[in-house]
């Protein structure tokens, strides 16, 4: 974005909406990380910390059925898996404004050698059901000039701030699967996803059908800390998964302190908890907004809102310290935190009434 069009994203006063990644750590965290911190532990996931981490997915997702692997990144979580399902010669279908499309530089490109993104349309972030009928059935693996699809990735929630429902997710998997594809799922918001839809971890991801899961953590409240999922008959990827993060310098030699991380925020459900209360200062702001009569581009179904905001009432909110971002459509992206408060929430919106 032009520098003129944002205020300084170092600003750290009150109303600083401009991203979940800006927010601290959560202090849990770096008490984890700090417990983590203690005598000499095995390098490269071999860890104490690393395997207990295994404990708390299989509760969280209610399966043993996996495997996993950490690294810091959300942007090397999905180039990572991506790369282990989609061969040179392939394709990834996504969304035209999905994560992987629009903010990773082409590393999905890069970690798999050349697969090729094949950008699909839908309304609210969310590929069409018939944009996604017409691509699966223009595949043909025996065409030498075609690019063949090998994956599905969706987004959850959507860079739209939207959500795919659990139905939703099944019915693209059983489409996916039909048609020889693995699903992924970028994760990075899934907590925000499960508070606005009701549903479980398992109910969203495996049991929907999804094969390999980018879980995020760090817009939830983490210092730094993703988790790539292999689900079922994927987890024959392990071996390769592995490789390719050593080859690509994603093999943390510490690894135990992404895993404290993780650890801090699965047990006792506070990456819910921080979760929910994003998604509540969310829908804090969208009543506000409309209450004064601000459109919003997209039905808030988490912890983004994407208000339509006057030239006038953008500036005026930037000059008062307020940070945020453009947005397609000419929206302004507004995103809360575990660590938003409604104090925040509500000095913006009283910029906003004068």
């Amino acid at each position: 974005w032009p520098a003129s069009d944002v205020a300084d994203p170092g600003h750290t006063d009150l109303m600083n909406f401009s991203s979940d990644t800006s927010a601290p750590a959560h202090p849990k965290v770096l008490e984890a990380v700090l417990a983590a911190n203690s005598g000499l532990e095995a390098s490269y996931g071999n860890d104490a910390i690393t395997k207990r981490l295994r404990t708390h997915l299989a509760d969280v997702f209610g399966t043993q059925d996996f495997d996993y692997w950490l690294t810091a990144s959300g942007t090397a979580s999905n180039a990572l898996a991506l790369s282990c399902f989609c061969p040179p010669t392939g394709a990834v279908l996504c969304h035209e404004g999905a994560h992987i499309a629009v903010d990773e530089r082409g590393a999905p490109e890069f970690f798999s050698g050349g697969g090729k993104l094949q950008l699909l349309r839908g309304p609210d972030g969310k590929i069409g059901a018939a944009q996604l009928d017409e691509a699966l059935a223009r595949i043909n693996h025996d065409f030498v000039h075609e690019t063949p699809a090998h994956v599905l990735s969706l987004t959850n929630l959507t860079e739209n701030g939207t959500a795919y429902s659990v139905a939703e997710i099944t019915d693209y998997a059983a489409k996916a699967h039909a048609a020889g594809l693995t699903l992924h799922m970028d994760g990075a918001r899934l907590g925000n996803a499960l508070v606005a839809t009701g549903a479980s971890a398992a109910e969203m991801s495996w049991q929907a059908g999804v094969d390999v899961l980018t879980f995020g953590l760090t817009k939830t409240g983490a210092m730094g800390c993703e988790i790539i999922l292999l689900f079922g008959k994927a987890r024959e990827k392990k071996r390769e998964l592995e490789a390719r993060a050593k080859r690509s310098g994603h093999m943390p030699p510490k690894m135990r302190y992404l895993a404290g991380q993780g650890e801090a925020m699965l047990a006792g459900g506070l990456w819910m908890e921080l979760a929910a209360h994003a998604n509540a200062m969310a829908g804090r702001m969208a009543d506000g907004l409309q209450g004064q009569g601000v459109e919003l581009a997209f039905e808030p179904q988490g912890n983004e809102v994407f208000a339509m905001l006057s030239a006038a009432q953008a500036k005026a909110l930037r000059t008062a310290g307020a940070v945020f971002y453009p947005w397609m459509g000419g929206s302004q992206r507004l995103v809360c935190s575990w660590a938003t408060t409604p104090e925040e929430v509500d000095a913006f919106l009283g910029v906003l009434k004068g």
